[in-house]
């Protein structure tokens, strides 16, 4: 399964960026070969608005199955799921410690956003 982490950095070390929306990249793993790539969301750092939306799409477009963040506002969360991609919010500490909760199912499923829109 491919997953996105929206990360702080560019590797398994870096921590979980908190802001889904404006997180500085986005790692995806897949959790059956544990190749990784990452990617820049640069584009969406110093948005007036639509961060969010933008992220959104640009994560759907990775062909995930599921995003792991900090938090997510309702319009990055309505572009997800209506791209079939499950959000799990809350996560904390390394990239590579999300992964390792969500293997062992200890990441809960969100239905519904965690913030409000603009959320810093």
């Amino acid at each position: 399964m491919k997953i996105a982490i929206s990360s702080q950095g560019q590797d398994l070390n870096a921590a979980v960026d908190q802001r889904f929306g404006r997180a500085k990249y986005f790692i995806v793993s897949d959790t059956d070969s544990a190749e990784i790539s990452v990617h820049d969301n640069a584009q969406n750092l110093q948005a007036a608005q639509g961060a969010g939306v933008q992220a959104g799409k640009n994560v759907v477009d990775l062909d995930v199955s599921a995003v792991i963040t900090g938090n997510v506002g309702p319009k990055a969360f309505t572009v997800l799921t209506a791209g079939g991609v499950d959000v799990y919010t809350g996560a904390q500490g390394s990239v590579a410690e999300a992964i390792e909760q969500f293997k062992r199912g200890e990441l809960t499923k969100v239905s519904t956003a965690n913030v409000d829109s603009h959320w810093v």
